[in-house]
């Protein structure tokens, strides 16, 4: 078997395990590429390449191959469907393999996967959108806009619809363009190691190409690195991966000396840990999340970044700890949510997430934020946080707790860079949103539990 070949199997057994099966193709990818370390980078880039993009962009590809099959997408075989969808995006995005190679490579997998019967079809149909790839006509700006926003951004139209009616045409058009496009990691100095100017000169020494961010000193955004774990600084825990949105909730939170914070849904840790960072050795945090497996990534980070003052432990956060009443100062709620404010990061998110799955999780939201309200001590705060941009699961879920429960939302302009100010922000909320801000769309508000 050719390395090319052998390559596209394990491609296309990626796109099977993530469209079929509903693994994540970031899990996915790496089992791949654990499995079969003898593969070189250009190899392993090639494979994670040609899978990202099929995923990011299955919309697009779909709409191309529906221009050009007798059989729609949605009729077709699987295992063909996916052959296919990965040969349009090489087609498409990748000029520096040849049509032809690419053709032909999709008609041996199609053959070497018992579907001969099927190579002509295969075939005929990669060599017709290759020939006229230049003039597909796709929706354009001047007709249904929201369909123009779901084919050229592959956004499914529900969501796009609920974007569009929230933050018009302009705004959800800036946001998709951010999700396609190249992102850099983005990381937190860890302070109690190393300070921000040091880094940056660690960084350039290893190689490793790094730019401060706007919104705060110690977010830097590095790139042009291997993988984390070659980089001898990650490995020291000098700073820790994490987006700088992520980074607003702890200093919103704004922990003071000898805090006792309760973090309930905590994994994989980077808010705790940035909050036990800010306590400077004094105080204790509370990283909650729901199973050991979630447990045990919480201390893997906080074993790395060597701190002290805080403990990872296993707690179901829907079901009250009588143990905890009163208990803390500050109230991390992170809670689960659609995630479609990191789709930049996490492409699959948009595939999975359903307007009925979107339902159930408001409900989750407000069952735990029922629950663990009574942890806080009266005059104490409660941050409240998502990592997406519809306003059921933010605005309306705050304006809800504070109607049934005594919390007040307090401003949190002392807590922020002038840039990020607003009319919102003075109220007790920020909400971030990807191709407006720089960073994940994120939401988080400030709530006080009256005295």
């Amino acid at each position: 078997m050719t390395k090319s070949v052998n390559s596209r199997e394990l491609i296309l057994g990626i796109l099977m395990d993530v469209t079929r099966d509903g693994e994540y193709s970031h899990i996915a990818i790496r089992n791949v590429l654990s499995k079969y370390q003898y593969l070189d980078k250009q190899d392993r880039a090639f494979i994670t390449r040609i899978t990202e993009g099929t995923i990011e962009q299955m919309i697009l590809l779909d709409y191309i191959i529906n221009q050009f099959s007798t059989v729609k997408v949605n009729k077709m075989k699987p295992v063909i469907r996916n052959i296919l969808r990965s040969a349009v995006y090489q087609l498409k995005f990748m000029d520096s393999i040849p049509a032809s190679a690419i053709c032909n490579e999709a008609v041996k997998l199609a053959t070497a996967k018992g579907f001969s019967n099927l190579k002509g079809f295969v075939n005929g149909v990669l060599r017709n959108i290759s020939r006229n790839l230049d003039d597909i006509i796709y929706p354009g700006e001047d007709g249904d806009e929201i369909l123009y926003l779901s084919v050229n951004y592959s956004m499914p139209e529900w969501i796009v619809k609920k974007w569009y009616s929230e933050y018009g045409f302009l705004q959800t058009k800036a946001m998709l363009e951010s999700f396609l496009m190249d992102r850099n990691t983005s990381i937190r100095c860890n302070l109690n190691k190393i300070s921000p100017e040091d880094l940056m000169k660690r960084l350039e020494s290893e190689h490793v190409k790094a730019e401060r961010s706007e919104y705060l000193d110690y977010a830097i955004e590095i790139s042009g690195y291997d993988y984390l774990n070659a980089v001898p600084s990650f490995r020291e825990g000098l700073f820790q991966v994490q987006d700088v949105s992520s980074m607003l909730v702890s200093e919103i939170a704004a922990p003071k000396k000898d805090d006792y914070v309760i973090d309930v849904c905590a994994a994989p840790g980077g808010k705790s840990l940035h909050i036990a960072e800010k306590l400077a050795g004094t105080g204790h945090v509370e990283a909650r999340d729901l199973t050991e497996y979630k447990a045990g990534m919480i201390r893997e980070n906080i074993e790395r970044a060597g701190a002290l003052n805080i403990e990872a432990m296993v707690a179901d956060a829907c079901v009250f700890d009588k143990e905890s009443v009163e208990k803390a100062d500050i109230l991390i709620a992170d809670l689960p949510c659609s995630g479609l404010g990191v789709i930049g990061r996490k492409t699959d998110i948009k595939y999975k997430m359903t307007p009925e799955k979107q339902k159930e999780l408001v409900q989750l939201q407000r069952k735990i934020l029922g629950t663990v309200k009574d942890y806080v001590k009266k005059g104490g705060t409660l941050i409240y946080s998502t990592c997406t941009i519809n306003p059921e699961e933010n605005l309306e879920n705050v304006k809800w707790f504070t109607q049934e429960y005594p919390f007040t939302m307090e401003s949190i302009d002392p807590y922020i860079c002038e840039k990020l100010q607003s009319v919102e922000t003075k109220q007790g909320y920020l909400q971030m949103l990807p191709g407006i801000h720089h960073g994940d769309g994120f939401f988080i508000a400030r709530l006080k539990r009256n005295e």
